[in-house]
């Protein structure tokens, strides 16, 4: 069985008694490590040990949040967000000698494979295996990682990949490539946007996807210190303020050539324009030979009673 060749990393906070994403990758047998606060490390071993996960904690390197760019003004007085965690998994993976890493969101429920209009649940550690030997075919691709479960219909016709647009909650990056996580909010899509303006390449998977829960639904993380505490609901009008205003103004702020704010959906959004990084072509290593046959990886169909 192919597992992963890169280490896999979960950045949490809150959130010791749910462990989503953990339960998730030990019922595919991947171990992965935990990222979270010193304070927290005591309470995340502890269920770790409970529900006996293939996790291993880390303590975060809290210096990771005094030289961490903000993009804004506000310094530390408020949350910093998931983006110190996630670059101390990027150094500490490049300390190990890894060329990549994935790092994710904890609130992760399962993870598909989308073929032949089936979107069927992932337990083969191969999964990720198969992302990462695609992106290694290719000299340009900094970062990678499955669509969400959401975005991809079963029932239309949907292209393996899309290159070239945001790589949310499950990332694959590429060590050597030179960015860093930035920003207190929508770290994920300044980050892709980072990378694209350079000319570099990112792939999102259809043919792997990512069942992520919905925002602001389970309780720790960002959703208390961020949406909750932000929020307000306005009198008289259909809609909540839900923290998605600040959210959205951070990232037309720094990505003001292709990122708006814009009202959808009886809140606050942001959108990006990506067609203008879909003439980046992806480049094939120049050693590259493809056997034309098609390769599971060691994954199969299995059906379930």
């Amino acid at each position: 069985m192919n597992s992963p060749r890169f280490p896999l990393y979960i950045v949490s906070k809150g959130r010791s008694a749910y462990m989503v994403t953990s339960k998730a990758l030990t019922r595919m047998g991947v171990p992965h490590f935990v990222v979270v606060e010193p304070q927290e490390v005591e309470a995340y071993e502890t269920a770790i040990r409970s529900m006996d996960l293939l996790a291993t904690v880390l303590p975060l390197d809290l210096s990771f949040k005094d030289r961490y760019e903000l993009c804004d003004d506000l310094g530390l007085s408020k949350s910093t967000g998931p983006g110190p965690a996630r670059n101390f998994a990027w150094e500490h993976s490049i300390a190990a000698g890894h060329a990549w890493h994935w790092v994710m969101d904890d609130n992760i429920k399962a993870f598909y494979r989308l073929n032949h209009n089936l979107k069927v649940p992932a337990t083969s550690p191969a999964f990720w295996f198969a992302m990462e030997e695609f992106v290694l075919r290719y000299v340009n691709v900094a970062m990678a990682g499955p669509n969400y479960f959401m975005f991809a219909s079963r029932k239309t016709k949907m292209p393996p990949f899309v290159p070239n647009t945001r790589i949310y909650s499950c990332n694959l990056i590429r060590n050597d490539a030179p960015f860093r996580w930035r920003g207190r909010y929508n770290e994920d899509t300044i980050l892709s946007l980072d990378m694209l303006k350079a000319g570099w390449c990112t792939v999102q998977f259809n043919a792997f996807l990512q069942e992520k829960m919905e925002t602001q639904k389970l309780p720790g993380g960002n959703t208390a210190e961020f949406y909750h505490a932000e929020g307000t609901v306005r009198a008289g009008e259909k809609y909540a303020d839900t923290g998605t205003v600040a959210k959205s103004k951070m990232l037309a702020a720094v990505h003001p050539d292709v990122a708006e704010v814009i009202f959808r959906y009886r809140r606050v959004h942001h959108h990006v324009d990506y067609s203008r990084f879909k003439r980046q072509r992806l480049i094939r290593r120049p050693d590259l030979n493809l056997d034309p046959a098609p390769n599971e990886y060691g994954m199969r169909l299995v059906k379930v009673a």
